[in-house]
C-alpha cells in the first residue's frame, strides 16, 4: 500500500505520483505503455490536465489494467485539471465532464484550477495580451463546489496560486481547497506558501520536484548541485530520491516525471529513510530560483498581471 498523505476531505491521496504532462517529448504510441508501466511498477496517483493531452491515453491505460484485474478505482488517485480557457463559472461542469470522458472514468479524486486567470476562448498555451483576463474565483469555485456536490470530483483545489491568493479564497469557500499544487524543489523551497498551506490545512503537491531537467524551461542543476550529490552519496541513493525525500520530509507530495520503468521505480524507492537534520540545513542554504514564473500570463499591456512578482503576490523567493 502506497504511503499517503490525509487531505482535508479525509480521502488518502498517495504520496509520489506521476507527472504525465508529456509535452510531444514522448512518441504517440508508446504513451500508454508508460503508464501501463508505472501502474506495474507501483503508481497509483497520476497528475493529468487537460492542456497536457494526456488525459486519453492515462484513461485507456487505466481502463486496460482495471480490467485486468492490476487494480481496483478505489485504489486510484487521479487529479486533472481546468484550464484557463474553461476557467468561467458555466464552463466549469463541461470542461470537467470532457476531463472524465477523456479518462473514461465516472468521478476524478482531485480536480484544480490549473492557474490563476482566464483566457479568451480560442487563446493558445502563450495568449496575447488582450487574450488575458482577472478569474472569477469566487464564481469558478462556486461552479466547481456544485461538481462535489454531483459526485463528479472527490475533492477540488489549486494550482500555482500564492499564499494570498489562498487566503482569499478561504474567506468564501463553502467547500475548503484540499491541494495546492505548485513548483517546488530545494532550488524553489516555498517555505512562506508551506506555512500558510499548513495553517489553512491545505496540502501542498510538488510539480517539477526535480526541477524538470530534461524540459526546455527547466534546470539540471538541482540534481547536479555539489550538497544533493554529496547527501546522496552518504545515504547511498541517488540526486533524484534525495531531492524528493527533501519534499516528503516537508510534509508535501511530488509528482516526478519520469518515462523510464528503471528511474520510475527509482522514484518510488523513497520511504523506510529520512534526511538528517544537518541535510536539510544543508539544503535550506541553496541559492533559489524558480524556473516556471508564469510569465507567459503576464503583460505590461493588458490583462490582470504585469510579472510575475505581480502574479505571486510579492512573494517571490520567500
Amino acid at each position: 500500500m502506497a504511503e499517503c498523505a490525509v487531505l482535508n476531505t479525509g480521502a488518502s491521496m498517495p504520496l509520489v505520483g506521476l507527472d504525465t504532462g508529456s509535452n510531444g517529448a514522448l512518441p504517440l504510441d508508446q504513451r500508454k505503455a508508460v503508464i501501463s508501466a508505472a501502474v506495474e511498477v507501483g503508481y497509483r496517483h497520476f497528475d493529468t490536465a487537460k492542456i497536457y493531452n494526456s488525459e486519453g491515453f492515462l484513461g485507456e491505460a487505466l481502463k486496460e489494467a482495471m480490467e485486468a484485474g492490476l487494480v481496483k478505482r478505489e485504489d486510484l488517485f487521479v487529479t486533472s485539471k481546468l484550464w484557463c480557457t474553461d476557467a468561467y463559472p458555466d464552463r466549469v461542469l463541461p470542461a470537467l465532464r470532457n476531463s472524465l470522458s477523456a479518462l473514461q472514468l465516472d468521478y476524478l479524486d482531485l480536480y484544480l484550477i490549473h492557474w490563476p486567470i482566464r483566457l479568451k476562448e480560442g487563446a493558445d498555451r502563450r495568449p496575447k495580451p488582450d487574450e488575458l483576463m482577472a478569474l472569477d474565483l469566487q464564481g469558478t469555485w462556486r461552479a466547481l463546489e456544485a461538481c462535489v456536490k454531483q459526485g463528479l470530483v472527490r475533492a477540488i483545489g489549486v494550482s500555482n496560486f500564492s499564499s494570498k491568493k489562498i487566503m482569499e479564497l478561504l474567506e468564501f469557500a463553502e467547500i475548503p481547497p484540499a491541494v495546492n499544487q505548485v513548483e517546488m524543489h530545494p532550488q524553489w523551497q516555498q517555505r512562506l506558501l508551506r506555512e500558510t498551506c499548513k495553517k489553512a490545512n491545505v496540502h501542498v503537491c510538488a510539480w517539477s520536484p526535480l526541477g524538470a531537467p530534461l524540459m526546455s524551461w527547466g534546470t539540471p542543476e538541482i540534481l547536479n548541485n555539489p550538497i544533493i550529490k554529496d547527501i546522496a552519496s552518504k545515504h547511498g541513493k541517488s540526486p533524484a530520491q534525495v531531492v524528493l525525500r527533501w519534499g516528503l520530509d516537508n510534509g508535501v507530495s511530488v509528482i516526478p516525471k519520469s518515462f523510464n520503468k528503471k528511474r520510475m521505480v527509482e522514484n518510488l524507492d523513497v520511504f523506510g529513510w529520512h534526511l538528517t537534520d544537518e541535510d536539510h540545513q544543508r539544503i535550506s542554504g541553496i541559492e533559489q530560483k524558480k524556473n516556471f514564473d508564469g510569465s507567459f500570463i503576464c503583460s505590461q499591456v493588458s490583462g490582470p498581471y504585469k510579472s510575475p512578482e505581480d502574479l505571486w503576490d510579492g512573494e517571490f523567493g520567500l
